[in-house]
């Protein structure tokens, strides 16, 4: 089982239009799906049509007295499963602290999981936290995505410095550009620029177009609505290069 999260320090980036997306698109591939939800703002779990809320809580996953497999719910797409979003997870910092090895609880929630998913994506919320640990222990590879400008670049070097000395596994970190306009000079010259200087960074960018907007009134994913659009074609390729970058077969 591959783990993929959906990862950035700044919020607004395309987090989870990215995990919604590429959800999909494992799930398209004939692979097992999970999506976790982990924003207490839910946009994943309202995307994909399901009450965002887990009987119980944060506290009933974290401490275990409710199973993470009795939260799961289907979506509407073959092969995705969503674990949805809940507004006690702004609390799961506290949470976590008073489990037990804390930054490695979120792993050790999902390796039962790997009988019935080959997949999971954390659609993560923005923060540098004991939570952003837990998820540096269970990813294999981070996606990070980035609006170029000047700050959103600057957060890519904050979260670079987070893993690179981070105590515990490392996953790998495949930074791309979301939400590109190459009408905006600064835009341009960032996305020409900064790939040559940053190995992490993916071949594929993410435009901004009004069809990704439409997820939210669609509440779907691209792919579903638009599979010939530009975007749907980006996130395609998008998910080849994070498939690859995390060694995923099958």
């Amino acid at each position: 089982m591959k783990v993929f999260a959906t990862y950035n320090i700044k919020g607004g980036v395309g987090k989870t239009a990215t995990a919604v997306n590429l959800g999909y698109l494992a799930a398209r591939d004939g692979y097992r799906v999970l999506l976790w939800d982990l924003d207490p703002q839910g946009a994943a779990s309202y995307l994909f049509r399901i009450k965002p809320r887990v009987k119980g809580g944060g506290r009933a996953l974290i401490h275990g007295t409710k199973p993470i497999d009795a939260a799961i719910k289907g979506t509407d797409f073959d092969g995705l499963d969503l674990l949805p979003a809940d507004f006690t997870y702004r609390n799961l910092d506290l949470l976590l602290d008073s489990a037990k090895q804390p930054a490695r609880r979120l792993a050790a929630l999902l390796a039962p999981l790997a009988r019935d998913y080959d997949v999971v994506f954390l659609d993560c919320p923005p923060s540098i936290s004991l939570l952003s640990e837990s998820v540096l222990h269970a990813a294999a590879l981070l996606l990070v995505p980035l609006i170029p400008t000047t700050l959103s670049v600057r957060t890519l070097e904050q979260l670079t410095e987070f893993v690179g000395t981070f105590n515990g596994h490392r996953p790998d970190v495949l930074a791309f550009f979301s939400m590109i306009d190459r009408r905006k000079r600064l835009h341009t010259q960032i996305a020409a620029e900064l790939p040559g200087q940053r190995p992490e960074f993916a071949a594929t960018v993410i435009p901004a177009l009004s069809v990704i907007e439409q997820m939210s009134v669609q509440r779907a994913p691209v792919g579903a609505f638009a599979p010939r659009s530009l975007a749907a074609r980006q996130y395609d390729q998008l998910w080849r290069e994070a498939r690859e970058r995390a060694g995923l077969t099958g």
